[in-house]
């Protein structure tokens, strides 16, 4: 039978917040989170055309990548919209620690490594940062031991910990960020404000720090 999804051009893909969370909360690979990886780092003025989206979707039918399109969008992972917005940011620990301070309502936030080190910070002093980072690697490490566990016996598919007060605020949130084969960590004092715009250019700056393979120094 023959498809009745219709591919709108000269629309530039968006991936939301959520979709830029999805795409990176989790090492598990699936044709989803492929779709949104490669938009996530295809350059903010490329156009939504047929062969774009075979091309991130890493297919040759196309069919097939618009069906996966069509699911994110039913998710609102993803829309089209008629002028880029998204961007990539230099990648420099000043760059990274301005978007950090609008993911948390306090402006603290940290972003570690894998081996718990912190590479972009704001608001932490330097000891108390790299004692939050290595508490954030701990925890990380943590949750990856149990995983089975908390995702088959207890059924909760989030990977991110927080330490909270009596009512379940968060005052301390720990973020693990998947991006290729690099783990990264998004700490986050306070409440975390995740669904921005903020959050998308976050992940985007990590996706071409990934690729790049370079050292920040602090």
């Amino acid at each position: 039978m023959e498809s009745t999804l219709l591919l709108h051009n000269n629309l530039y893909p968006k991936v939301t917040p959520a979709g830029a969370y999805y795409a990176v909360s989790s090492p598990s690979h699936s044709a989803s989170r492929m779709l949104l990886a490669n938009l996530l780092q295809a350059g903010v003025e490329e156009v939504l055309t047929e062969e774009h989206l075979k091309k991130w979707a890493e297919t040759e039918d196309a069919y097939t990548a618009l069906n996966l399109l069509y699911r994110l969008q039913r998710l609102e992972f993803l829309y089209g919209e008629e002028t880029p917005s998204s961007q990539l940011i230099k990648v420099t620990s000043d760059a990274f620690e301005d978007i950090l301070g609008q993911l948390s309502d306090t402006h603290k936030a940290l972003l570690v490594d894998q081996d718990g080190f912190y590479f972009a910070n704001i608001g932490f002093n330097h000891e108390t940062a790299e004692e939050v980072a290595n508490l954030a690697s701990e925890a990380t490490r943590l949750t990856e031991k149990h995983s089975l566990l908390i995702k088959n016996n207890l059924n909760i598919y989030n990977t991110a910990l927080g330490i909270c007060d009596p009512t379940g605020q968060s005052e301390l949130t720990f973020f693990p960020l998947y991006v290729g084969k690099a783990k990264n960590i998004l700490v986050t004092a306070g409440q975390p404000l995740l669904n921005s715009e903020s959050f998308v250019t976050l992940v985007r700056g990590l996706y071409v720090l990934a690729g790049e393979d370079i050292h920040l120094d602090k």
